[in-house]
């Protein structure tokens, strides 16, 4: 029996696996195509996260949609509504008949022989039962899942936990059942989803405290902005989201530059919006002020400075220490306080995984992906009709998803109409250095950089980080550059019958 062949796979049924066949659908009509997903749901990180106070990291209208703007006033948004923003958009462009769940990617190998791709796809395994291998073919390939493992997150190896006599939960595992209502609880760590948690939870919880070993910036922002209420009370909707989208990008961009070029000035800037949100005399130089330079790791932002009032109402505070050991009741820190606690939760970090653990290989031969430069951040050196959406560190995801499911829709197009089978970007050039893909000092990113492709000196094997830069070099730059080479497929002998 033939593998069933489509001409587009997609794999992962998150953010930007939807996105892909929006724009799929849109700019390539006719093709065939499906979404591969390992879970039982869509809707990617937004359906895996069930933590208290889940929320975006940056503003809705640049992580929403160009294709379909935000329609909601809150520009921090929060998890379930993201979840149902991205399953509308794929039920509404039908987009949600074409996801196959329970299909979980293991092996995708190329042949230039055939000009397709054969994926050995487990499909199934929901009731216990072993799940079975199943192969699909398509002509081109695009990874949609993301860059980290959906199936655990990171928790460095404490002392004691064997002790402790409450609870101790991961973020990435939370569920339903975890009740934290006029309970003590410790959340360890200082990244986004720490200062997520720590405000939701000191609602309901008797104390909340965040322990961290060293303090991350940061920054509050209106969780209404108010520029956009104003716009979109007098303006079209697509003008006022077109100019509150590039108002929003040139400010993460102006923070950004700003941070590298004048990283004192950045400093001095985001303490005083600290300093105004904390009672008077609060010790920021301990807990709020680190020792890296503002965007050397990505920054935490709080829609009204929750955070921040949490503590000035006595309901939230943070430590600053390293843990000794848990305990029977709690943590004991290496300058000797104890701290007690019925909940622990170890917003410690996620685990990266590049391209969903999927093994590939190109005509019998094994990638190495560390190996591989990486082609505009979206491709590897060598390895054709492939092409992976892997979002921003310094800005909103889906700004880089959605132009990167552009330019693959710009390839299949172009490929289509001069008669090619297949592409792949060639380095042709010796004095092209590897460098790290991603320039940033987070523990997460350290941990896994060495599984990662690299990213090279010079364009196009350069990963900018700027928006407006690849707006141009994605959508405006010409597709046969001289690093991507394009191939017709083999000739074959004619058959005897």
């Amino acid at each position: 029996m033939e593998p069933e062949h489509f001409d587009v796979l997609i794999v992962g049924a998150g953010l930007s696996g939807i996105g892909s066949a929006h724009h799929l659908q849109d700019e390539c009509p006719g093709k065939t195509y499906a979404i591969l997903e390992a879970r039982d749901a869509s809707g990617g990180t937004w359906d895996l996260f069930r933590y208290p106070g889940i929320r975006s990291d940056s503003d809705m209208l640049t992580l929403g949609y160009s294709f379909r703007p935000w329609p909601e006033a809150k520009a921090i948004a929060d998890g379930p509504a993201i979840l149902s923003y991205v399953r509308k958009t794929a039920s509404e462009a039908g987009i949600d008949r074409h996801i196959r769940y329970h299909h979980r990617v293991v092996a995708a190998r190329w042949s230039s022989e055939d000009a397709r791709w054969t994926l050995e796809v487990e499909r199934g395994g929901t009731n216990g039962d072993a799940p079975e291998t199943v192969q699909m073919t398509c002509n081109f390939l695009h990874g949609c899942s993301g860059y980290y493992r959906y199936d655990e997150g990171y928790t460095p190896e404490f002392a004691g936990t064997e002790r402790f006599g409450g609870e101790i939960v991961h973020p990435q595992k939370w569920t339903d059942e975890i009740d934290y209502a006029g309970k003590r609880v410790v959340v360890i760590g200082s990244g986004a989803t720490a200062v997520t948690l720590v405000p939701a939870m000191a609602e309901t919880a008797a104390h909340v405290t965040m322990l961290q070993r060293s303090p991350s910036y940061v920054v509050s922002l209106p969780g209404v902005d108010p520029i956009a209420k104003f716009l979109r009370r007098f303006l079209p909707q697509r003008i006022a989201f077109t100019l509150l989208k590039w108002k929003n990008v040139a400010m993460t961009m102006f923070s950004f530059e700003l941070s590298r070029r004048r990283p004192e000035l950045a400093k001095k800037l985001i303490r005083k919006g600290v300093e105004r949100r904390l009672p008077p005399g609060y010790d920021i130089d301990t807990h709020f002020t680190p020792n890296y330079n503002p965007w050397d790791q990505r920054m935490c932002l709080v829609p009204d400075g929750d955070l921040f009032d949490a503590i000035s109402n006595g309901r939230a505070s943070v430590v600053t220490d390293r843990i000794e050991t848990f305990t029977e009741s709690g943590l004991l820190l290496e300058s000797g306080a104890e701290l007690e606690a019925d909940l622990i939760v170890t917003a410690t970090g996620i685990n990266l995984l590049p391209f969903g653990g999927i093994e590939l290989s190109v005509d019998g031969e094994r990638v190495s992906i560390p190996e591989k430069l990486a082609y505009k951040g979206m491709m590897l050196e060598d390895v054709p009709n492939l092409a992976v959406s892997i979002g921003y560190t310094n800005a909103s995801w889906t700004l880089k998803c959605d132009l990167t499911c552009e330019y693959v829709c710009r390839l299949i197009n172009h490929m289509d109409e001069h008669g090619y089978a297949y592409c792949a970007a060639r380095n042709h050039d010796p004095s092209i250095t590897p460098e790290p893909m991603i320039d940033f000092s987070s523990g997460y990113v350290q941990r896994s950089i060495d599984k990662f492709p690299k990213q090279g000196s010079r364009t196009p094997w350069r990963l900018h980080q700027n928006y407006a830069r690849d707006i141009l070099d994605l959508r405006r730059a010409p597709l046969e550059d001289g690093a991507m080479e394009f191939s017709r497929a083999p000739e074959r002998e004619p058959q005897l019958v």
